[in-house]
């Protein structure tokens, strides 16, 4: 089952007009809430992002944060796995074709449900493989636009090279990876890029930052030039499906021993516990 315009229906019926602007310029933005046990991870954060991305691109929220609310739930309640992905899908509507913002349209929203995936058991025990790529995309990164294309073509680099991910160098410095953040592990040391137009506000960059300030891991909110990714003690990668996994291999050279490291599997740990505290509250 999913949501469009009012409505809720099974997938297969819903029908989107071909002038809507999503789908002639990429015009809109998305959210992805993980959902454990029925209950979302981090909501009301989750759609604060989501208010950004409609900030960013001068699109007024369609739902107020009650009723956003209210309609998640329902959509989790008619989706039978316990633990789910929502994903909304907002767009400026459908005019005919026309760069400038079309007045008084109304917005197309969409909503779907699919299983949650997060990494298994063998993947954070090995941890996974990542390559490299320059970092092309454009200067706003910081909107999760559905205009997807640049993150597509890098993701495709990974897939092309058996990895799981490609991590974005700008300039000589780290960004974020082609659909996940990256951290890095230097002297015992916890390091994250900032926070900008270069890379988008992860909601499990955050935890993570919270988890490391609780735990007294030291931690630096910085530029990291490539150099420091590339001699890293540990490397990791986070997203709200992946959550956290450690980057045991980068362009098929070791990270240190090549083996996820004693930092890593005390965040992951760290993250789990915080994880199963949430959804019992």
């Amino acid at each position: 089952m999913i949501y469009l315009n009012g409505r809720f229906m099974p997938a297969e019926e819903a029908c989107i007009p071909v002038l809507d602007r999503g789908f002639i310029f990429g015009d809109g933005v998305y959210e992805l809430i993980p959902v454990y046990s029925r209950r979302p991870f981090r909501l009301s954060e989750h759609l604060s992002r989501l208010q950004h991305s409609l900030d960013g691109i001068r699109l007024a929220n369609p739902h107020s944060t009650q009723e956003w609310e209210r309609l998640i739930e329902e959509l989790i309640a008619l989706n039978s796995e316990e633990d789910q992905s929502i994903y909304l899908h907002i767009t400026r509507g459908v005019a005919k074709r026309d760069h400038a913002f079309p007045p008084g349209i109304a917005p197309t929203v969409f909503m779907m449900s699919n299983p949650l995936i997060t990494s298994s058991a063998e993947l954070v025990a090995s941890g996974v493989a990542v390559v490299s790529a320059a970092d092309n995309r454009w200067l706003r990164c910081d909107i999760k636009a559905i205009s997807l294309l640049p993150n597509v073509l890098l993701r495709q680099i990974a897939v092309d090279a058996g990895a799981a991910e490609t991590l974005l160098l700008r300039d000589g410095f780290l960004t974020e990876g082609a659909a996940s953040n990256i951290f890095v592990v230097r002297d015992n040391t916890l390091l994250a890029p900032p926070k900008n137009n270069l890379m988008l506000p992860g909601i499990t960059y955050d935890v993570i930052l919270e988890l490391a300030a609780a735990a007294r891991i030291p931690c630096e909110v910085r530029r990291i030039a490539e150099a420091e990714v590339r001699s890293a003690q540990e490397l990791w990668l986070t997203s709200s499906n992946k959550e956290v996994l450690a980057i045991t291999h980068l362009d098929g050279q070791p990270v240190a021993d090549g083996l996820p490291g004693p930092l890593f599997k005390q965040m992951h740990r760290l993250y789990q516990d915080y994880k199963n505290n949430v959804m019992r509250k």
